[in-house]
């Protein structure tokens, strides 16, 4: 992909999206994709902070120059011309990120490439609001990662040891304003989790306000289910049919990163919801 131009300066109005734009940096080479969809973010988001002082519209007007050239680029990618797709893309990608982060934490292994894992989880659930509104599950789990990432980060810095897995959240912690978590180079990689895929219908609750966890590195592997049979007349709504094709669009997601797991189950949620009307 070739070199984009060079942004201005960030105004200092611009703060709260200039780890949204290094997000898009790390990943101009690893996926460009995600990178198209930060800088979309952080151009919404800048447009309603400020978009009349001359500061402020130079710098908007470099970006929209970059996402212009991005989109040429990339024209010819599903997850860019089509919004379903480039959702299920970014949102598996960002729940990778964060398993990977949650399966390292359960395990008690805290290193910084874990922190900034799951900060760069939370700030890419941000990023999926260029989509529509957030889903209640990754509303909690952007809180989750963000808070995680800032606990696990100063318990290192005080040389204290972090407590492994869910705990309580303290709501005054900022991680924004965090430049260490931040600045910690991702893995060269897309974390893999090391369990079965990501299901927000199956999450388990705890008592640690009400944040929902997925299972963790130590959750047993789902087993293949059985092809569902049709049990006559099926009526479907419009939602089971979007649903469906949600779960495709998944797939179709996951199998880019040769997830072959998370494929299937996918596949197998869809064909459940066409044959039986139920999840």
């Amino acid at each position: 992909m070739a070199a984009l131009a060079p942004l201005p300066p960030l105004p200092p109005q611009f703060k709260s999206i200039q780890h949204h734009l290094r997000t898009a940096q790390e990943h101009d080479k690893r996926d460009p994709v995600v990178a198209y969809y930060c800088r979309l973010y952080a151009m919404q988001t800048g447009m309603k902070i400020d978009s009349k002082t001359p500061e402020c519209r130079k710098f908007l007007s470099k970006l929209m120059d970059q996402l212009e050239a991005l989109k040429k680029q990339l024209g010819d990618n599903e997850a860019i011309t089509q919004e379903i797709v480039g959702s299920a893309h970014l949102e598996n990608y960002a729940l990778k990120m964060f398993l990977y982060a949650d399966n390292e934490d359960r395990a008690g292994r805290f290193h910084k490439n874990m922190i900034k894992s799951f900060y760069t989880a939370s700030l890419l659930i941000d990023v999926m609001t260029v989509f529509g509104e957030l889903t209640d599950e990754n509303v909690k789990h952007r809180k989750y990662a963000r808070w995680k990432a800032t606990y696990i980060h100063n318990c290192l810095k005080n040389g204290e040891t972090p407590q492994a897995g869910p705990v309580g959240i303290e709501e005054d912690n900022d991680v924004e304003e965090n430049e260490d978590v931040a600045a910690t180079s991702l893995p060269t990689q897309p974390p893999q989790p090391s369990a079965s895929t990501y299901d927000p219908s199956n999450m388990p609750s705890g008592g640690y306000t009400g944040i929902q966890i997925p299972p963790g590195a130590h959750a047993p592997a789902n087993t293949p289910a059985e092809v569902p049979h049709s049990t006559g007349d099926i009526r479907l709504t419009p939602e089971d049919f979007a649903r469906a094709q949600k779960y495709c669009k998944y797939a179709g997601s996951a199998l880019q990163y040769e997830d072959v797991s998370t494929a299937v189950q996918n596949l197998q949620k869809a064909l459940k919801l066409l044959t039986t009307g139920r999840e």
